[in-house]
């Protein structure tokens, strides 16, 4: 599904829209209503297993920063 990021310029609200055929015109912010929004960049991630794998390749179980389970104890 075509679910995209966006920012407001107004009052820096992030939040995200299913966009159906690309287009963007007429959106406005949820927080404010302003019509000064950006598409920005999304953080991709997909599950692997039993584990989330971000873009930059790290895996982790929830509550954990380390970018590998091998020394850790909620395996």
């Amino acid at each position: 599904m075509p679910i995209y990021e966006f920012t407001c310029a107004d009052c820096g609200e992030t939040f995200e829209e299913l966009i159906l055929g690309g287009n963007c015109e007429g959106l406005k912010c949820p927080k404010c209503g302003s019509e000064k929004v950006e598409k920005i960049m999304s953080a991709c991630a997909f599950k692997s297993g039993a584990k989330f794998v971000s873009a930059s390749g790290s895996a982790s179980c929830s509550g954990c920063t380390a970018t590998s389970c091998s020394g850790c104890s909620g395996k």
